[in-house]
Order: structure tokens, then sequence, then C-alpha cells
């Protein structure tokens, strides 16, 4: 999720350039590569970030390891940059215990749920914030009123009483932003992540000002495996359009994508397409007679919050394979021996991929922003492809439109109108896990019986995701252009797909 160019995207983007360069390069040379990139990132004596260059280039050097696939290191053992490295030089993913990490010596250990009084305050005569406390923990100062932490209850009634608005309140913007309460400390006051509760929705990786939290990437064994000669074929998901600037078009898009060596590309959106008529029967058949409501299932993060946080309501939860999969199975069909490579916003996809009764199906997954970094280590510049082939269109209008939020549940509704126009959808929509965990809890309580939820662990969307590489106001209208292109409106219009409507009985 994008709004502003920041160094600490610059760096992060630097740091997937250097992992594919190593990926490129001969394996044999990997443990000098990685030693070298931390220099070649952060070059020169003085420290342009933080304090030190010293901890500039430790910070660097541990998100090159994860990037690479390797565990984070403690901080109290002995070890070098390089350890481990044989043990990434492989042509298929690594499953990783824990996606998302805190690095612990980047994080600044920020206070948390604090209210501080600003230099607004006028030390008026009435200071009412002094009369609300409940606990006398505010006094005045030489300057100012003073909050004394230690007997703060946070309660909140002295910022609501100064009429100079003078008092503030902030949180850790990693556990802002942590939609399941994920964001914990250790026992020096340090963010660090409850893998229990984490949902790998990237949203604390993405909202941390220090760059202290990183993730694991698969970009050097895509690489391997595609330097092999297996035969990798590209899914790409439907939030691609406008990522890569205003004159990219969606066709130098995938013309870039199999310079990289990638067999075919493939959109998402046709797996779409083949799961919003899997859930519109799902819906038909069974709500709500049998359930209360169906909510979809393409959004890993919101399914494991949903799962993690209301194990009851896993049944209302939709059976459907999600895009990604349904995807994966369409072109291993028609290509028995291949792999595949999931290209899209998500960092919770790389979750998905991983669980056993799925990773047959998905060979690797990467993000846009790591998919750039392939691209600029390959000098690969798509607005050079101007003569890009014109693709196939693979999916619906509906079908593209699961990239944004409401776009699923009425990418179903579609879908249920084109066969039965009379027939009534509720739906109620949430995005951003925030909105999702107070949906889940007014669906506990019988407030959304008959309807479908559709649930999205991102702000916007999948164009709001931790993977993106545009403002979700660009990447919106350019995802409404690309959706109104399609020849076809709904699955029931896509000649690419085979479908069996079932008609619902007439009760």
């Amino acid at each position: 999720m994008r709004t502003e160019f920041t160094p600490l995207i610059q760096l992060r983007r630097m740091v997937f350039v250097e992992i594919a360069k190593m990926g490129y390069d001969d394996s044999k040379n990997l443990a000098t590569n990685l030693e070298q990139a931390v220099y070649n990132i952060l070059p020169g004596e003085v420290a342009k970030y933080r304090e030190s260059i010293f901890k500039e280039r430790a910070i660097v050097g541990e998100r090159l390891r994860m990037a690479l696939g390797l565990k984070m290191r403690a901080q109290d053992e002995y070890s070098r940059l390089s350890d481990g490295c044989e043990e990434v030089i492989i042509d298929e993913r690594i499953v990783q215990d824990s996606l998302i990490e805190v690095m612990p010596f980047a994080c600044e250990a920020c206070p948390t749920k604090t209210y501080r009084v600003t230099n607004n305050c006028r030390k008026c005569l009435a200071h009412p914030c002094i009369q609300v406390c409940p606990v006398n923990a505010i006094s005045m100062g030489k300057y100012s009123t003073v909050i004394d932490e230690d007997k703060c209850i946070r309660c909140g009634k002295c910022k609501e009483s100064c009429p100079y608005n003078a008092i503030v309140f902030f949180d850790r913007p990693c556990a802002t932003a942590c939609g399941v309460n994920a964001i914990e400390s250790d026992h020096l006051g340090r963010a660090h992540i409850n893998q229990d509760k984490c949902v790998t929705c990237g949203m604390c990786l993405v909202n941390c000002p220090f760059g202290a939290i990183a993730d694991k990437t698969e970009i050097f064994q895509l690489i391997q495996a595609i330097k092999s000669g297996e035969e990798v074929h590209a899914m790409l998901a439907p939030a691609f359009v406008g990522q890569f600037g205003p004159i990219v078009t969606p066709d130098m898009i995938k013309e870039g994508i199999r310079r990289l060596g990638f067999k075919s590309v493939v959109e998402v959106a046709i797996g779409a397409d083949i799961e919003s008529i899997h859930e519109a029967e799902e819906f038909i058949k069974e709500v709500p007679d049998t359930l209360e409501f169906l909510g979809t299932s393409c959004c890993p993060s919101w399914y494991l919050a949903a799962t993690k946080n209301f194990p009851e309501l896993k049944k209302n939860i939709s059976s459907s394979a999600t895009p990604m999969v349904a995807t994966a199975k369409y072109i291993k069909d028609a290509h028995k021996k291949s792999k595949v490579a999931f290209i899209g916003p998500c960092i919770a996809k790389k979750t998905e991929a991983s669980q056993p009764h799925i990773r047959t199906h998905i060979d690797f997954v990467i993000t846009f922003e790591e998919l750039m970094g392939m691209l600029v280590a390959q000098n690969i510049d798509f607005a050079s492809l101007k003569d890009a082939e014109k693709a196939k269109d693979d999916a619906s209008t509906s079908g593209r439109g699961f990239a944004s939020a409401g776009g699923v549940a009425q990418a179903i509704i579609n879908t249920i109108h084109k066969a039965e126009p009379t027939f009534e959808v509720k739906t109620y929509n949430a995005d951003g896990l925030h909105e999702c965990m107070k949906m889940l809890k007014m669906a506990k309580a019988g407030k959304y019986k008959g309807y479908l939820l559709e649930g999205m662990g991102c702000p916007g969307g999948c164009i709001g995701g931790p993977g993106t590489l545009a403002p979700i106001n660009k990447s919106s209208r350019e995802l409404e252009k690309y959706k109104n292109a399609s020849p076809y409106f709904t699955v029931q219009d896509n000649t690419n797909v085979k479908h069996d409507w079932i008609k619902r009985e007439e009760e």
C-alpha cells in the first residue's frame, strides 16, 4: 500500500533488486554477493538514515537475509551474515514458519497508547484537564501541564476537555495498523509479532516509519527455477493495472514478464470468474436455510482473521478455492509438469500457498514490488515495450473487479443475476481488518442473516495491498478502465471458462 515514495520504500526496493541480481548471477558467488550488496545499498562512511552507518548496514544485511528466505539471526549470538546461504540455493519454495518479523535492533520501542501534552498548552486558569482526571495523573508544570504516565489510565477525558486541543493520543503505528492485535512488546519494550494471532496482512510492515519490520521473499528461488529450464507460468493478479506507471499498458506488463523467462502470463481474474460461479451456487443453495450467511473466500488474511478469532463461524466462509488456486489448477490442467508463480499485491498469499493442501498447486508467490526488482536486475523497461503483442482477454469485467473493495460481492451478484435476475442478494463488505472484525462481531450476533459478506484484509481491497507500487486512487481509476475493456461482463459470457450453471429449483 503506497501513498508517497519515501526513503524506506526506496531501501526496500533496492533490497529486492540486489536479491534478484544474486539470483541471476552464479550461485557459487551468493555469500560474497550478499556481503557486497550491503555496501551497494549503503556506500560511503556517513550514515544517511540513522545515527550510525554500521547500524544501518546491520539492518539492511538482515533485510537481505530475510529476502533470500533465510531466518532472522539472534542478535545475542555470533553468526556471519552469509551463514545458511547454501540452504536457499534451491529451485522451490522455502516454507516459512514466521513470514513477517520485527527486527528488534531496528525497532525504536515506540510508546504504546500514550497521551501527551504538546506545546499548544497555554497553562490556562481553568485547566479542565486536571479537573476531569479521575486518578490525579495531571499536574501543572513550568511550561505546561504534565501527565504522569505511571498513573494515567488512558481514559482520554483530558484530551476531550482541553479547549486548545493541546493533548494528543498516539500509539505505535504498527500496532494501530494491525486489525487483529498481533503486535505485542518484548522484554525491552520493542514491538514483537505474536505469530499465533498474525494473519500476515503486512499492514504493520508498510506502516512502520522506521522500517523495522520485514518479510521473506521467494525471488531467489523463483529465478533458480527459471534458470534451470523449468516451465514456469506467471499468474498475474487483477490489481496489476496501474501499478507500473500511467503509460505502461497491460500488454507491456505481460510482455515484460515473459521476457523474464516465464512461459506464459495468465490473469488471475480468470480464477476469479471460476470461483464467482462456485460461490454464487453455494450462496443460493446454502443461505439462509443451512447457513445464516456466507463469507467470501478470496482473501487469506480475512479468512485467517475470521477462523482464528471466530472459529464457530468457519463453516460460514465459502468452501470455494481462491482465485489464485483456481487459476493454478486451470494452468496445470493444460501444462501437467509446469510450475506456476503468483504475482500480486499480497504478502498473505505466501502464507496461503504454504498450506499443505495448496503447496502442490502454487509453486511461488511474489509481489509487484518483488517483480519490479527482477525487472530492474534484468534491465527490462516496460515503457520501451511499445510493440508488445495484444494479449488475450482472459477474464470478465466482474472477475477483474475482484481487486477492489466490494468487487468480489458484486461479481457474485452479477453472476447470480445473469442466471436469475429476480433473486435477491443482500450484501455487506468490509475492507481493512479493523472493519472486518467489526463485521464478524455483528455476524456472530445474528445481524447479517441471509447476507453475502465480503471481507478484504487491506483497506481498499487488493489494490491497497502491501506489495503494491501505486497509490490506491490511481490504481482504482486504471482498474475501472481495464474492467470495462473486457469483452465479457460475467463468467457466463466468458468463453475461456467452462461452466454449468445449476438453475435453482423453484420452491
